[in-house]
């Protein structure tokens, strides 16, 4: 597995770019259309902790992402088959 580094000085600031070489198979996966922007919609390990999706099992799933959200989900009234 090849990742090329390049750099850039603008205003002070140093940037990082990995380039992959999508030859390799192991990471061919991150160019297909659906790995597109995976850090804006939070699908990260850093979006996921920041979103309190660490957890596994059947009863954390009470408490994904609060419990006060699963709770106001379950007691609210779902009206969307008569819109």
């Amino acid at each position: 597995m090849k990742l090329s580094m390049c750099y850039h000085c603008l205003l002070y600031k140093l940037h990082d770019c990995l380039l992959p070489n999508l030859q390799d198979a192991r990471i061919n996966w991150i160019v297909n259309p659906v790995h597109k922007h995976r850090e804006l919609r939070g699908l990260t390990s850093a979006g996921r902790k920041y979103r309190g999706l660490v957890g596994k099992g059947s009863r954390y799933t009470k408490t994904r992402p609060s419990v006060r959200s699963v709770w106001k989900k379950h007691n609210s009234p779902s009206l969307r088959r008569y819109r």
